[in-house]
């Protein structure tokens, strides 16, 4: 293997695994802000449960005013976050492509190398098989000029 090829396998084995590093930390941040949003939904759905006026309960206007403005609050935190997710989500996905790029121009510095090595070999096999019939040639011509003397 020529160095070239050597220094640019580690390049892009290098590329690779920082790329596989991208992808875990976005997987790991997506799941984070589902967890959040999970929280959230739990939280929302739990205070929605104890609605002041529930029950037949009665409650001040201003109480339920203050309720029903934080439950909107809720609503829109809610949807920011669901919106943080699906960036994310998009943020791992695009990660995800560029790591198969990434893999797959190392498969191909790999198979660059296999066959420049397949090369070296088959040269190395012509090279040993001329010089084999070289020598055969040789001993035969020897052979010859042997039989020639011999009354």
């Amino acid at each position: 293997m020529t160095a070239a090829l050597h220094t640019l396998l580690e390049h892009a084995q290098t590329q690779r695994d920082q790329g596989l590093m991208a992808l875990q930390q976005a997987e790991a941040e997506t799941q984070r802000l589902q967890l959040q949003a999970t929280q959230l939904l739990a939280y929302r759905d739990d205070y929605r449960r104890r609605h002041p006026a529930q029950d037949g309960r009665s409650a001040s206007i201003e109480l339920l005013r203050c309720h029903q403005g934080f439950m909107e609050r809720l609503d829109q935190a809610l949807a920011q976050q669901q919106a943080q997710v699906q960036a994310a989500q998009a943020r791992a996905a695009a990660r995800r492509s560029e790591l198969v790029a990434l893999e797959t121009r190392v498969a191909a510095v790999r198979k660059l190398q296999e066959r420049r090595g397949a090369e070296r070999q088959r040269h190395a096999d012509r090279l040993d098989q001329r010089r084999s019939d070289e020598a055969a040639a040789q001993q035969w011509v020897r052979a010859a000029q042997a039989a020639a003397l011999q009354p």
